[in-house]
């Protein structure tokens, strides 16, 4: 193996984002933000398991006040390919009605996990819902998503790995991300 690869389950993978690329495009994001809602006191809606490590790092960013909020739901089964059908593990448990949303994703891929999250959300009449992914790949997608406002890195579509992006369960403690090697 390479200085710039690790090997993750059965699979091997190249550095493609450094941690340090990661970091400062995280405080920009933060900047961001902080202009966005200036006074709205945003609800940062957090998408487990995959956000964990972006949401703390970009949270720390933030200096309107805010609250912190998770779900839960599922399209991956521990393999590199998203089923279509999305399952709801843990629902947000907060009124948010009239409340700024923001949705903390690793990865925006197909759109079918954030079109089934923003449409539960809107049906709930928050004043506004927009997202901020770590990730996206535009050549994957397959839903138009207005509310996709704040993306840190666009990516090919390839399966990627680390910080917080799993494979089998595995990686999501790495601290770069890894694109699989082919």
């Amino acid at each position: 193996m390479k200085p710039d690869e690790v090997a993750v389950a059965d699979k091997i993978f190249k550095r493609m984002i450094g941690s340090e690329t990661i970091q400062n495009r995280i405080v920009e994001l933060g900047e961001e933000l902080n202009q966005e809602f200036e006074g709205k006191k945003p609800i940062f809606l957090g998408i487990l398991n995959g956000c964990f490590l972006f949401m703390a790092d970009l949270i720390k960013q933030i200096d309107v006040p805010c609250e912190v909020a998770f779900m839960k739901v599922s399209s991956y089964h521990g393999g590199m390919e998203s089923k279509k059908v999305i399952t709801e593990d843990y629902d947000l448990k907060m009124d948010i009605t009239n409340r700024h949303i923001v949705i903390v994703e690793d990865i925006v891929d197909t759109g079918h996990t954030m079109r089934f999250i923003t449409d539960k959300l809107v049906a709930r009449n928050p004043a506004s819902v927009s997202i901020v992914t770590l990730l996206h790949k535009p050549d994957a997608m397959e839903h138009q998503i207005d509310e996709l406002k704040y993306i840190a890195f666009k990516i090919e579509n390839k399966f990627v790995v680390g910080y917080g992006l799993d494979y089998k369960g595995l990686g999501r403690n790495l601290n770069d991300i890894y694109q699989v090697v082919q």
